[in-house]
């Protein structure tokens, strides 16, 4: 179902790569063809490196991006890092930043504070673990301090062709990737892979399905749940209503659903299809639905003018949170219902935060 299509790595991966080349040359090694590098979770990808140039004590490793045959915007552009090292005595440690085209973030609701370079948390620990890597194949005994930079030449005019200038991503790219690795999937082969899974869980007699956004909802709801069916697991992604119908016409009359503030929201405003890219949060409706709750005015103006879910969820007050989860969930389960034209199926939600801790109740 995956019609061929070739896999790529992220700009987390290919930033880690020309860390862990550009410390290899300052540490006195030849610069390698390539690199295995370590992905976020677990495994490891072996990556092209395209040059490593000395510069005074520093070094700088160049790795071009490829996104397989999912490109975005930043596929086939240099990701750049720039590697010193201080002798400073100190235990070793690893500090990263952002450089020339590598965005700052601007506003809350982000997985980086406000005033960070844009690099998210998941790559920021795989360039971590890079380093390391090489100094304890190079140098184990090595102290002090190691700087990373990361830099995209062209960072700022490919941000122009991305939506981070709405979420407040100002000056360049982010540096994302939760897998490190880029699976390219067309709408097409993407739905038939759901259905192929509908299709297989049903026949293994499985009674109530779990739809995921991805593979972190998944991995929580395991967490949670442990008992789980592994072929009740589909990763439904952004494809709400479609997952939703063919549950239905397959006969399923229980469906769960695990997922972020994010997609919860979408589905509460009945998005068919989630993705940022085609569906944006009407944030002036969320605010409504605030004041209907009772939040203070002061604060459902401010959700009025957000920008992410995320940004929004913060902002309500801690004993309102559980008021309004029920609330979004109450919409997003009518959605549910609506695109399914059966209201006699039973649907759950559970929500998670960031750090894996469930939000919402399951009755079991």
């Amino acid at each position: 179902m995956r019609e061929n299509l070739r896999e790529g790595f992220t700009t987390g991966s290919s930033a880690t790569a020309a860390a862990m080349s550009a410390l290899r040359v300052m540490l006195g090694r030849s610069k390698p063809q390539s690199i295995e590098t370590p992905l976020p979770e677990k495994g490891s990808l072996v990556i092209p490196v395209d040059r490593v140039e000395l510069e005074g004590s520093s070094a700088r490793g160049v790795v071009i991006k490829d996104g397989g045959d999912d490109p975005d915007a930043t596929s086939g552009h240099e990701i750049h890092a720039v590697v010193e090292h201080i002798s400073d005595g100190k235990e070793l440690c690893v500090e990263i930043s952002g450089g020339i085209g590598v965005g700052k973030v601007t506003l809350p609701g982000l997985p980086v504070p406000v005033g960070e370079p844009a690099i998210n948390p998941a790559p920021k620990g795989q360039i971590i673990a890079g380093v390391l890597k090489e100094v304890s194949k190079i140098k184990p005994d090595l102290k002090g301090t190691i700087k990373v930079r990361i830099e995209v030449p062209q960072g700022e005019a490919i941000a122009l062709k991305t939506m981070n200038a709405r979420i407040g991503i100002l000056g360049g790219i982010s540096i994302l990737g939760t897998q490190g690795i880029v699976r390219p999937f067309s709408h097409a082969s993407w739905k038939a892979s759901i259905a192929q899974g509908i299709s297989v869980a049903k026949a293994a007699g499985v009674e109530e399905i779990i739809f995921t956004t991805g593979r972190r909802s998944e991995r929580f709801y395991l967490e949670h749940f442990p008992e789980t069916q592994e072929l009740a697991m589909i990763q439904a992604a952004d494809f709400f209503s479609f997952s939703m119908l063919e549950a239905q016409t397959s006969g399923f009359r229980k469906v769960r659903w695990s997922l972020f503030i994010g997609k919860l929201v979408k589905h509460a405003m009945g998005f068919p299809y989630t993705h940022a890219k085609d569906w944006h949060i009407d944030f002036e409706r969320l605010a409504k639905w605030c004041d209907e709750l009772n939040i203070n005015s002061a604060i459902t103006k401010e959700i009025a003018g957000a920008n992410t879910a995320r940004q929004v969820f913060e902002m309500i007050p801690q004993e309102v949170k559980a008021s309004f989860i029920a609330t979004l969930i109450d919409k997003a389960k009518h959605n549910a219902l609506l695109f399914t034209n059966d209201n006699s199926m039973s649907i759950e939600y559970c929500l998670f935060d960031f750090d894996g801790n469930r939000l919402s109740v399951i009755n079991n």
